[in-house]
């Protein structure tokens, strides 16, 4: 944060959080919704939506590219506006080409590959310029409070979307899918845009000299040079690939197994959501991630998350095998709670790390383990996807679903080991993760 720049007050922290709150929401509609629907209601492939997914990840991989526009420019707000129109057009178009998906139409295909790339578009032009914005105006002694209510009101958006879209849509039928789907895509971008008004300090948020003037390339070249912002973008993909792997089977998974409507499976997604929360606040404040601690805190919370997340995937793995039988509501919150542990120290950690390269270098280092985190979230939802569709089709039946959340729950436990190990490195990658 440049000298003459108030740090953001609490205020203004909330207001953006609620920028991330339309961001969950509209993200909430394309990979879990309308996942859904194609699977089960329109009985396509489980490839198609895990593949769309990862195509909107794909498209994320030039979030260095708009992390370092947004360093380099006057202001953020308009890339964090520009981005969630963006994502607004491409969730309405994405609902749009269900008819003709359904239908096998080729020009279905093509609105829904366009359209999620607009929603990849968005999210990473808006969510890169977002936390840009939070490491450039917030003081350093807030800085991980700021990372962690941005994210819990992430998910508080996804939660409270996912609570009013699983009781609007049932019964289902396409028109009042659309009625739904539309006003959520609406409501995310003008809650974005009010809650971003303002807040942002008109001209440069650092003085003309200390704005970067090299080239992207030149950039991204010394940053990657550092040892241990490569050490971190790995741990980063690692962990986050664990961290997807379930994402675009847990819906079907209730709905094939166990029998759950759209709406009661939505709901489900809502209530691993609502887990996610609990473990993020619990977290933030036991794992003093809002300021000053005890050494090592973020990485033991980050570890017992990892760790907590593998019991609860191993515990879906067995209600694979009992059915209706088994607690679902409780072992789905249960994963959540895990992942909300792991994740608000994991971005804590990323925050504080990027705000260390110095003014106006946040955009670019942000993005880059953006990129890391989308490629990780791509392959590991289309992975699980394509496992379950793999074993089914070799008779697996509901055995498909254990085998990935197996493999799922592996990965956690590796992700774990890794975070132990994170010790080592220089005093500024240390003090990052302390």
């Amino acid at each position: 944060m440049s000298a003459g720049v108030p740090g953001l007050g609490w205020g203004g922290i909330v207001r953006l959080g609620l920028v991330q709150s339309a961001i969950g929401a509209s993200v909430m509609l394309s990979t879990s919704l309308l996942n859904r629907i194609m699977t089960v209601e329109l009985a396509l492939p489980l490839a198609l939506p895990a593949g769309l997914v990862a195509w909107h990840y794909g498209v994320q991989l030039a979030r260095p590219f708009w992390g370092h526009g947004s360093d380099r420019g006057a202001r953020r707000t308009p890339w964090i506006v520009g981005g969630m129109a963006t994502l607004m057009l491409g969730s309405l178009l994405a609902v749009d080409s269900l008819g003709m998906l359904a239908a096998g139409a080729p020009l279905g295909y093509l609105m829904a590959i366009t359209a999620y790339a607009l929603i990849g578009a968005g999210v990473g032009a808006a969510g890169t310029s977002l936390l840009a914005l939070l490491a450039t105006l917030v003081a350093p002694e807030r800085r991980a409070a700021a990372a962690a209510t941005s994210w819990i009101m992430m998910i508080a958006g996804i939660v409270v979307t996912a609570a009013i879209a699983s009781k609007l849509v049932d019964p289902f039928s396409p028109f009042r899918l659309a009625m739904v789907s539309g006003g959520i895509a609406v409501g995310a971008f003008l809650l974005a845009w009010g809650a971003v008004r303002g807040v942002e300090p008109r001209g440069r948020v650092v003085p003309a000299e200390e704005v970067p003037t090299q080239s992207f390339g030149a950039a991204l070249a010394e940053m990657l040079a550092e040892r241990d912002a490569r050490h971190f973008t790995g741990f980063v993909f690692l962990s986050m690939l664990a961290y997807s792997m379930q994402d675009l089977i847990l819906e079907p998974f209730a709905g094939l197994v166990f029998g759950f409507t759209p709406g009661q499976s939505t709901g489900l997604s809502g209530l691993q959501h609502s887990g996610v929360l609990v473990g993020m606040l619990l977290a933030g404040i036991g794992g003093s991630a809002f300021g000053g601690g005890a050494p090592a805190a973020l990485r033991r919370w980050i570890v017992g998350g990892c760790m907590g997340s593998a019991l609860a995937l191993a515990g879906l793995g067995i209600a694979a095998r009992i059915g209706p039988a088994w607690p679902l509501a409780a072992n789905v919150w249960l994963l959540g709670f895990a992942n909300g542990v792991f994740a608000v120290a994991a971005i804590g950690a990323m925050m504080g790390l990027a705000s260390s390269a110095g003014p106006a270098r946040e955009g670019l280092r942000l993005g880059v383990w953006g990129a890391a985190q989308a490629i990780a979230f791509g392959l590991g939802g289309l992975s699980g996807a394509l496992g379950v569709d793999l074993l089914r089709a070799m008779g697996a039946g509901a055995e498909s679903f254990a085998g990935v959340f197996a493999v799922e729950a592996g990965l956690f436990l590796l992700a774990a080991l890794l975070a132990t190990g994170m010790r080592a490195g220089s005093p500024k990658f240390r003090e990052a993760m302390l």
